[in-house]
């Protein structure tokens, strides 16, 4: 116990740059797997990579979906490692992929029937829609293989790993990248499937995660409980898991929902308009990646010290979060638009898309001070147990000022007053956040409580 109860101990900033490090790496492939799709997507034509771009707020939903069980997941371990509970430990780890499972049969089968329905909702044109219905009848018959990693991994990193969650990832974006050309366009005797070997490479890439993480957890984890277990046992976990991972999860949807709105809005400019949404969506989340990775540090550290009373370490890890934020963003928005059009030439060949592309690197990334405050925002308020005021933070964010600033603004100056109004919205949104992170992380640590206890008590 004492090897996984060891956040709680050593130097706040050192020890959540090193859980933080390995993550960098995994989410550079994570983002990386996502972009090498798009690549060699955009060569099969304007078309194509429209068509990815529709499915990109669809699919971030089944991620919310994943990421919302993750952070309940690793939420409830991490703070049951910081008590020094293992046989709480072990049945949660347990009982998160049993309620994965099961979870993910339920919402395959719908996403599989309501395909066409869905798209068209969305604003998915008749000639888009026979690619979208290829690609999309593979990627949710596959989704075990997304989600059921996904919980495992934050069971890992809840132990103190982040190591291991990051090789995963590169060996999955590895073969991802080996295996894209070889379905898309058939080298080597394989069959030329084009957008549809997208989604069959993705399949394949993402089952070695589910193999590396579960093997992990049996054999050297120790957590996985193969015994026939107690039904109030495992509706006991699922309750714990399903109070942080329910408003997560609703949170997760709020932001391809609302990404979906604002899709709907580009797509009355044409296709070139959402191709490049689409691709501007991708260099915006391969450029915050230190951030984000920053966050999944976070949620380990953040949760054994809060489980274990060290409420002064968990204020001292976010304010690190937030220097770092501010420094890397002002590094983006710099770099971005010295990059803007090369990394536009590298998505599109075509004039009007590579112009969109750039256009939205000039505006967009002004706001990422906002979304990086945000984000850590949110992971620490999960980790500590209060994911309702993370989802309060993300309605915010997304309903009262995402959507309105973003029809606002292109009421009154098309694309580019779309894109003001979501680089305010993104500055207000990490404002507010920042402040519920402050006024829930203000309790002194109990070893203080304690200490006072015994100075009166001795009086």
């Amino acid at each position: 116990m004492a090897e996984r109860a060891r956040l709680t101990q050593g130097a706040v900033a050192p020890t959540v740059a090193r859980l933080a490090g390995p993550m960098v790496m995994g989410l550079f492939s994570v983002i990386a797997f996502n972009l090498t799709d798009t690549y060699f997507v955009s060569q099969l034509g304007t078309e194509a990579l429209a068509a990815m771009s529709f499915t990109f707020p669809v699919i971030m939903v089944m991620l919310g979906l994943a990421m919302g069980l993750a952070t309940g997941t690793a939420s409830v371990i991490s703070r049951a490692i910081g008590k020094g509970d293992e046989n709480t430990i072990r049945r949660l780890a347990s009982d998160s992929l049993m309620l994965s499972f099961l979870l993910v049969l339920s919402l395959a089968a719908i996403g599989i029937a309501t395909i066409e329905p869905l798209f068209t909702l969305l604003g998915a044109t008749p000639n888009l829609l026979p690619l979208i219905k290829d690609y999309m009848a593979i990627w949710y018959v596959g989704m075990i293989f997304l989600v059921i990693p996904i919980v495992a991994v934050a069971t890992i990193r809840s132990t103190g790993d982040t190591m291991f969650p990051a090789l995963m990832m590169v060996g999955a974006t590895g073969l991802n990248f080996v295996l894209d050309p070889l379905f898309i366009f058939g080298l080597w005797g394989f069959p030329r499937l084009e957008f549809q070997g997208a989604a069959i490479a993705t399949v394949i890439s993402r089952a070695t995660t589910l193999v590396a993480s579960l093997l992990l957890l049996h054999f050297r984890e120790h957590l996985l409980d193969f015994q026939i277990p107690n039904l109030r046992a495992v509706w006991q976990s699922w309750r714990q898991i399903g109070v942080i991972a329910g408003p997560a999860i609703a949170t997760n949807f709020m932001e391809p929902l609302g990404l979906g709105l604002i899709t709907r809005v580009i797509a009355d400019h044409g296709a070139s308009s959402v191709a490049a949404w689409g691709a501007g969506l991708r260099i915006t989340a391969f450029a915050m990646i230190p951030v984000f990775a920053l966050g999944s540090g976070l949620v380990p550290f953040v949760g054994q010290n809060w489980g274990a009373g060290e409420y002064g370490r968990v204020r001292q890890a976010r304010n690190y979060g937030y220097l770092f934020a501010m420094i890397w963003s002002v590094f983006v928005i710099i770099l971005l638009h010295l990059m803007a059009e090369p990394l536009a030439r590298l998505f599109s060949i075509e004039p009007d898309v590579t112009h969109e592309i750039v256009r939205y690197l000039w505006i967009i990334p002004f706001g990422y001070f906002g979304v990086s405050a945000y984000s850590i925002t949110e992971e620490t308020l999960n980790a500590i147990g209060r994911p309702i005021l993370a989802s309060l933070q993300t309605f915010i964010h997304m309903f009262v000022l995402y959507i309105p600033l973003a029809y606002l603004g292109a009421h009154v100056m098309s694309i580019n007053g779309l894109f003001g109004g979501l680089v305010i919205a993104d500055i207000l949104g990490g404002a507010v956040g920042a402040g519920l992170a402050w006024w829930q992380c203000r309790k002194p640590d109990l070893s203080a409580i304690q200490n006072s206890a015994t100075v009166q008590s001795s009086a």
